[in-house]
């Protein structure tokens, strides 16, 4: 087999509003009951993963998930009459981040050999709860090669688990046996820290870890206070790289020299407060960055146009890039529907190190299906959603036959 990692976007779903449901995520809240515009956010998601297959590098996607959610309604015993909240949740299309679907660690890791993949449960936010039912069918038809993956249920809901937006991993190179590092939360001052140490150790129980080549880290209760409700707000990995904030971890010093102990070679990038604050790398999403090693083999970060409209993170980078560090390159994309809903380009994208030949290729892009999904977005997603149409039956017959007609393009009609 091929090992290389494969970077799997979220399409953003015709759904995609501004209902300012994630405490904690200051963009999504600060930007609650604007206007948004579904067809120019998937278009920009696409741009993106074009980005990516023109330097090289293997690229997936995953779908939007059916909303509005009218089941997880009947749980609740809900209807349009009921708390907005509760209604907007189930419109949501916070699936488009997939760094939230899953958690995932290479076959090199394994005890079994091959690559596991559990799906994170969610449960610290009402909206996203019931995301996991769907994305797990997604995952298993994807994934549904048993001899190269394994595809778990969730965490039990008493820990919160929000999958790889808190999961880090070491190696040479990604084809190799690595260091997974689990970043868990334990207090944001007046926001929840969304993942629970217990929730990464059952992660790694089940994915058949050596407890020698896991870490679990504490994020620094500051950086979740001022907004960082995932570690990939304030820290990215890649290969033998980490790309972190200063405040980032609870216990920084301590936390680069286990790194540094497992995973000789490993070189890590500081940016110090005093260059970029919290404020500044969070409202700028600096390190919600996309960090990919090309066929060029010059590591490249990924950059949201915000990154370029603050002077000192820009000025920052610059100076980064005129030293002689790992990172060569930074490219920057225009995510702005994703970033005033509080995601970047990490956010995007769930990272999964395989050979795509195993992948069922229905959820591998190429320039003809990228054309495609492009032609069914801008003919069918909404150009417009504001807030008060949330619950409108007219709406919600456009949103369920927008993704009805991209899963008829791509013939992946189990998910109907």
């Amino acid at each position: 087999m091929t090992l290389q990692e494969i970077n799997f976007d979220g399409i953003v779903g015709p759904s995609h509003n501004y209902a300012g449901l994630s405490l904690g995520n200051l963009a999504a809240t600060r930007n609650a009951g604007a206007t948004s515009y579904p067809r120019a956010a998937a278009l920009q998601g696409i741009a993106k993963m074009r980005g990516n297959m023109a330097m090289g590098l293997a690229q997936g996607f995953f779908l939007p998930l059916p909303r509005p959610d009218t089941g997880w309604l009947e749980q609740l015993a809900a209807d349009e009459a009921t708390d907005p909240a509760l209604v907007a949740g189930a419109w949501s299309a916070s699936s488009m981040w997939t760094a939230n679907a899953a958690t995932v660690s290479p076959a090199p890791d394994t005890a079994d050999g091959k690559c596991h993949l559990t799906v994170a449960n969610l449960v610290t936010m009402p909206h996203r709860s019931h995301e996991w039912p769907d994305t797990l069918a997604q995952l298993q038809l994807a994934f549904a090669d048993s001899d190269h993956f394994a595809v778990h249920g969730p965490v039990p809901p008493c820990f919160g688990d929000e999958g790889a937006a808190n999961h880090m991993r070491f190696a040479g190179h990604h084809g190799e046996p690595g260091l997974e590092v689990f970043v868990y939360g334990k207090s944001g001052g007046r926001f929840p820290a969304r993942q629970h140490e217990q929730a990464s150790r059952i992660v790694a129980r089940k994915h058949g870890l050596d407890p020698e080549r896991c870490l679990f880290v504490e994020q620094a209760s500051e950086a979740i206070a001022a907004g960082a409700f995932h570690n990939d707000v304030v820290a990215v990995a890649n290969e033998s790289v980490l790309f972190t904030h200063q405040q980032a971890f609870a216990d920084p010093a301590g936390t680069y020299a286990a790194i540094a102990e497992r995973c000789p070679g490993a070189q890590v990038v500081e940016v110090p407060a005093d260059r970029v604050s919290l404020e500044d790398a969070i409202t700028s999403y600096l390190f919600n960055a996309q960090l990919l090693t090309p066929p060029s083999g010059e590591m490249t970060l990924v950059v949201p146009e915000e990154c370029r409209d603050n002077t000192n993170v820009w000025s920052w980078l610059q100076d980064m890039l005129a030293g002689n560090g790992p990172i060569r390159h930074v490219n920057v994309v225009d995510v702005r529907q994703s970033m005033a809903n509080g995601g970047g380009p990490a956010c995007l994208r769930l990272r999964v190190v395989a050979d795509p030949a195993t992948v069922d290729p229905r959820f591998m892009l190429d320039e003809a299906k990228a054309a495609k999904l492009e032609a069914i977005v801008s003919e069918y997603w909404p150009e417009t959603i504001d807030t008060d149409q949330i619950g409108s039956e007219a709406l919600a017959d456009q949103v369920r036959t927008a993704r009805g007609k991209l899963l008829e393009a791509l013939e992946i009609t189990e998910l109907a």
